[in-house]
């Protein structure tokens, strides 16, 4: 954007503080000339019909007062100049930082010493801004690089399939057919979660009253057979419990949860409670399951995208993208709560999420 050049902010400062000074000064200079007038005896007019002992002051009063202004106005404008760059410096630490931001690198702080005033507190927020921006698009790199990774695998096989197909007329098609099919599913499913994670990133939805208890009963609903399947078995506990947000986003945000917790789970006997409780400040939602045990250094990493555990790849078909507990945690964040994960001490997952709540 173009803008006409125009004075600095050091050069403006330094003519206020000039101009001010200049003002005080003159209006000292007329207090002084009105208190000399007053006291200063009468005496008979002359032939210019101005007192002799008042014209002599005038002679003597107007050019020490005009030295003194001009003096005073070069004094302030120097040292206007001088204390508008001692105090315009925080800016330019500020400027400079920000311009290194602007050329791509995220990883230089001001860290402002000295008291607590508004340039030390733009300072710290300013840091902040950067620490987050950096910590965000680290995210985003990694993201970036674990889902071209995780889309490139069923397109390299689908384009083995194809290959095979053409290269190979008397194979069994309907076998390539279905695996074929298999493989775009995947596809097409890591697709969609990845564009439901950029919409909880966005919070691009509207907030609407919605009640956690309903979408824990239409999610198991749906979720029973698979439940039965696997013979686990599902326990549904708590109340009545409203929050603010994203009905279709929150309900996805229950189903993975009890998806995951039914499919990390034992390989039959094992169960998942789902839990739902309105407190005074939040609206709290919590998932329990059964299963093996988790290492500690393991758990902090599972809402990252493609972050499966090492113990916890699944090969069926509800084995998921890898996207569950990351979407979980995006949809979270994007309604203003918090999620803790904590590992049974007897095995299994503890996925506690907290809410703002509504009256």
């Amino acid at each position: 954007m173009s803008r006409r050049p125009g004075l600095s902010a050091r050069l403006k400062l330094t003519i206020s503080y000039a101009g001010f000074l200049l003002l005080a000064s003159t209006l000292l200079l007329a207090l002084v000339w009105m208190f000399l007038l007053r006291y200063v005896p009468d005496s008979p007019k002359g032939l210019l019909g101005v007192a002799p002992n008042r014209y002599l002051l005038l002679r003597v009063f107007a050019p020490a007062a005009a030295t003194g202004l001009a003096f005073l106005l070069a004094f302030g404008l120097l040292g206007g100049w001088v204390l508008a760059g001692r105090m315009l410096a925080p800016l330019a630490r500020i400027a400079d930082a920000a311009r290194t931001a602007s050329n791509g690198s995220l990883s230089h702080r001001i860290r402002m010493e000295g008291p607590e005033d508004e340039f030390r507190e733009l300072a710290d927020v300013f840091d902040t801004m950067l620490e987050q921006l950096q910590s965000h698009l680290g995210e985003q790199q990694r993201f970036a690089a674990n889902a071209s990774h995780e889309l490139r695998t069923p397109l390299a096989i689908s384009r083995t399939l194809l290959d095979v197909a053409r290269n190979d007329p008397t194979r069994d098609q309907g076998e390539l057919i279905e695996r074929l099919h298999t493989v775009n599913t995947r596809a097409i499913d890591l697709t969609e979660a990845l564009l439901l994670l950029t919409r909880a990133d966005r919070r691009s939805f509207t907030r609407e009253p919605v009640d956690l208890s309903l979408s824990v009963e239409e999610a198991t609903e749906t979720l029973l057979p698979l439940a039965e399947q696997r013979r686990i078995t599902l326990n549904v506990t708590g109340e009545k419990t409203q929050t603010a947000g994203s009905a279709a986003l929150l309900l996805r945000m229950v189903t993975n949860l009890v998806q995951n917790a039914i499919v990390h789970n034992l390989r039959a006997g094992g169960t998942v409670t789902v839990h739902t409780e309105s407190r005074r400040d939040a609206s709290v939602l919590w998932v329990e399951n059964t299963g093996h045990r988790l290492p500690p250094e393991l758990v902090p990493t599972l809402t990252e995208p493609f972050q499966r555990g090492t113990a916890r790849i699944r090969t069926d078909e509800h084995a998921g993208v890898g996207l569950g507990l990351a979407i979980v945690h995006s949809i979270v964040r994007a309604h203003d709560g918090t999620l803790d994960l904590t590992p049974r001490p007897t095995g299994g997952l503890l996925v506690t999420i907290r809410l703002p709540a509504t009256p």
